[in-house]
Order: structure tokens, then C-alpha cells, then sequence
């Protein structure tokens, strides 16, 4: 159906609907780049791409051609310099109400082990950092710990972090409904302020993990009893061991439909590490 036609120039439905739905793709790249090095480089190869339209159209074909050999690459550098930001829109796609039309849960026990552990933890005045992996991999920060592979429950959690155990520093893995791996080291985090205080190593390390992956973490802090989650390079106070189990739920109740397919096709990924 035509909506405009001036000249040879003829405007459709559909061609609306082409420019809103890039709009909105640009728009909300725009949105997650917004602030950080990834956005100026953007904006570099968005003149780059300019200036060799503009060659050609002035006919200048030595800067033409220098141009026309960057701009040959310029998907594949896309990739390998956006990786951070595309993973990270892409995890948030994957996380909309759209999406989760073909998500499937099953996590209400994990969730309460891990929520249950963390109020007999708070309660002792110990430290904890749990990792809670989604769909992107972190078999690196995993190999670097000890590795455990055992099923999810509130007493080894527990036996973990008490300041006793061997295995207490660093952060517990946990993935597919087990925990994968104890002691990890994690990235730290740049940003040493958040909410007006300032954050120690553990919660660094919980927030670190979020900002180069789509991970979920909890942080129970040893000096002030408070439990926090980090998640999308985020870190937020909880009010109580409720709202905790809220957000659990929020972040973790769907399973990812990559993942069902892996497990429909790979019988033996349950023997395997994360990917």
C-alpha cells in the first residue's frame, strides 16, 4: 500500500516499517555504547564509511579506493571490536518478554538453596561471592579454580565460605544447576565507587564479571552483613534476604533455549564443563 509518491520516489508501508525496526536497532546500540571507547570507534567508522560514499560520488579515485579497502573489512572489525557490546545486547534481547515465549524454567530449588545459604552465611557474618553463569561461557575463570561439578545444595554452599575452609577466597561457579567450581578469580571491576561507597575486592570481583559477561552474582559482604547482586555491570543493594529471592527469580527463571537445544543434541553435555 502506498503512502507517499513524489515523482519516481514512492513510499510503502513496509518501508516505514523498514526504518523504524533499524532505528530502533541503531537506537538501542546507541544506547549500550553510549559512554564508553566502543562508541568513539563507532563513530570513526561511521566517517570512514561517509568519506568513501563522498569519494565516490566526487569521483576521487585514489581516496575512493584507500577507503574502499577498509570499508571491504569493516563487518569482520565490527565484530572483533564490539564483541563486549554485542554479546551484551544480545544477552539483553534474550532476557525481553518476546523472548522468553520460548524459554522454559526450572530453576525454584536452586534458587532457594542459593537463597537459603546466603541467610545462614549473612547470619554467621561471613563473605560470599557466588556466580551464577548464563548463557555466556566462563570455562577460563573456571579452570582457574577448583574444580567440585556437584550438585546444588544450601550445606556445601555453606561449608564453602566458612572462613575455615580452605576453598573460602574467591568465587563459587555455578551452571546448570550445579556448582562447577570453587576459589575462581575473577576480573575486577574499574569502577571502585558505586552508591557513594566505596567497594572492596569481593564486590569488584562480583561486579567485574558482570560487565565482560551476562553473568548473575550475589555478594555477601563480611564487614557489613549486606548481600548485593551485580548484574549488566550493575550492582544493587538488597533490602532483605526476600528481595534477594526476587531477584533471583527475575534474573534466573528461564533456561536459554540455546541451551535446551545443546542438551537435545548432546547426551553426554552433563559430564562436560561449560562452554
Amino acid at each position: 500500500m502506498e503512502l507517499i509518491k513524489i515523482g519516481f520516489l514512492t513510499i510503502k508501508i513496509v518501508d516505514v516499517i523498514d526504518i523504524l525496526i533499524v532505528s530502533a536497532i541503531f537506537y538501542a546500540f546507541y544506547k549500550i555504547m553510549r559512554g564508553t571507547i566502543a562508541f568513539q570507534i563507532f563513530i570513526a567508522l561511521i566517517l570512514i564509511i561517509g568519506l568513501s560514499l563522498l569519494a565516490q560520488l566526487l569521483n576521487l579515485q585514489t581516496v575512493g579506493w584507500l577507503l574502499s579497502r577498509i570499508t571491504d573489512i569493516w563487518v569482520i572489525a565490527f565484530i572483533i571490536l564490539f564483541q563486549p557490546e554485542l554479546r551484551r545486547m544480545l544477552s539483553i534481547i534474550g532476557r525481553t518478554r518476546i523472548a522468553r515465549i520460548f524459554l522454559k524454567s526450572g530453576t525454584n530449588e536452586m534458587n532457594f538453596e542459593i537463597v537459603e545459604a546466603c541467610r545462614v552465611i549473612q547470619g554467621h557474618g561471613w563473605g560470599a561471592l557466588i556466580v551464577l553463569v548464563r548463557s555466556t561461557g566462563l570455562e577460563n575463570i573456571i579452570e582457574n579454580g577448583e574444580l567440585l561439578q556437584s550438585n546444588i545444595n544450601k550445606e556445601l554452599i555453606i561449608s564453602i565460605f566458612n572462613p575455615k575452609s580452605p576453598l573460602h577466597d574467591g568465587a563459587v561457579l555455578i551452571y546448570n544447576n550445579k556448582i562447577e567450581a570453587a576459589r575462581c578469580t575473577l576480573p575486577l571491576s574499574e569502577n571502585a565507587i558505586a552508591d557513594e561507597r566505596k567497594l572492596g575486592t569481593r564486590h569488584r570481583a562480583g561486579l567485574g564479571i558482570t560487565e565482560e559477561s551476562d553473568a548473575f552474582t550475589i555478594i555477601v559482604s563480611e564487614e557489613t552483613s549486606e548481600i548485593s547482586v551485580a548484574e549488566n555491570g550493575k550492582l544493587t543493594k538488597c533490602r532483605d534476604i526476600d528481595d534477594l529471592q526476587i531477584r533471583l527469580k527475575n534474573a534466573l527463571g528461564y533456561t536459554s533455549m540455546s541451551r535446551s537445544f545443546k542438551n537435545l543434541f548432546d547426551d553426554t553435555s552433563k559430564d562436560k564443563k561449560v562452554k
